[in-house]
């Protein structure tokens, strides 16, 4: 209980700090004008959202490097246990470097006009290679090559079968929360509680490290939502997104639990699948669309819930399926 109270105060402790640097991180981005550009081919309704700050990812990814960093300096030198924290830190780092160059692609870039950053060839190509090396590391370093399923106390090993796989839950899961990241507050809310949830499961095993590591991201980005809930004062661009995603997967991977991946992030994995299905089937049937438009939450824009209906209900969906995936995870 004592670990546990820790991871809590953890994240309330971080909340407060990243609130408080907030207000003149929005106001150093609008000083140097890094403001979103919107695609032409999304909702009309989101041009009113043209010059938002983006790249605003940076406001909880910094606290969280930083504070998890400090948390771990001694465990660093420690056996593999202690060391294996650095894995989602640096994936973390890792994609939002790369989230930065697509936002900045996106501002500055030749695509700008169309608000579109990197070309989607490039950005999977480097998503890829940042999947593979951190699917090696946690199969060479971190000895983690087996698959957990639910009320079975026996871990099945997958030997070499492993890396490919988890190269596509690293690469899915990153994608899936980038695509989420279309709506006020959508990919704040659904990645705090997947975080949480995977924060729990850490607990129930006795990884108090992962735990800690959970609770200071889930305190960060409630203090990220004090600032994109709708209206937006700015967005985490693909400079968070992406770096969320990644650092899920890792997490999930690192539990041993990721086949409850798909149901504790249920929402990222509906608005990847509408995305896949929609592509598919446009190019199967010669141009006609089975969604209005995808991502999802798109679709259901154009049907006529709004902003904040889309959400709320999203995310309430979210957060069973995080019940279900910790309920599943104590069998």
């Amino acid at each position: 209980m004592r670990e546990v109270s820790f991871a809590l105060s953890l994240g309330m402790i971080t909340f407060l700090l990243v609130v408080i640097w907030g207000g003149p991180f929005i106001i150093l981005l609008k000083r140097f004008k890094i403001g979103k550009q919107i695609r032409v081919d999304g909702p009309q309704t989101h041009f009113t959202k043209m010059g938002t700050p983006t790249m605003g990812g940076l406001l909880f990814i910094i606290p969280i490097l930083g504070i998890s960093l400090m948390l771990n300096i001694a465990n660093i030198i420690k056996p593999i246990t202690g060391r294996s924290i650095l894995l989602p830190l640096t994936v973390m780092a890792a994609y939002c470097l790369l989230g930065m160059l697509d936002d900045w692609e996106g501002l500055r870039g030749s695509r700008a006009k169309f608000g579109e950053g990197l070309s989607e060839r490039y950005k999977f190509i480097f998503q890829t290679v940042l999947a593979l090396g951190a699917s090696l590391v946690l199969y060479f370093g971190l000895d983690a090559h087996s698959l957990a399923l639910p009320g079975n106390p026996i871990k099945f090993d997958l030997g070499w079968f492993y890396i490919p796989i988890a190269t596509f839950i690293i690469l899915s899961t990153v994608n899936a929360v980038n695509f989420t990241d279309g709506l006020d507050g959508l990919a704040g809310l659904i990645s705090a509680t997947a975080f949480a949830a995977y924060g729990v499961i850490a607990v129930l095993q006795g990884q108090f490290f992962v735990a800690r590591f959970c609770y200071v991201i889930v305190g960060a980005l409630f203090a990220f939502l004090w600032y994109n809930v709708h209206p937006a004062q700015l967005f985490m661009g693909d400079t968070g997104s992406m770096a969320l995603g990644g650092t899920l997967a890792v997490v999930a991977l690192m539990t041993g639990q990721w086949l409850l991946l798909p149901m504790i992030a249920i929402i990222p994995v509906a608005v990847i699948l509408s995305v896949v299905i929609q592509r598919g089937y446009y190019k199967w049937s010669g141009g006609k669309r089975i969604f209005k438009m995808a991502p999802l939450h798109h679709h259901f824009e154009l049907v006529g819930w709004s902003e904040t209906q889309i959400v709320q209900r999203f995310w309430l969906v979210g957060l069973l399926g995080a019940m279900v995936g910790v309920g599943l995870a104590m069998l």
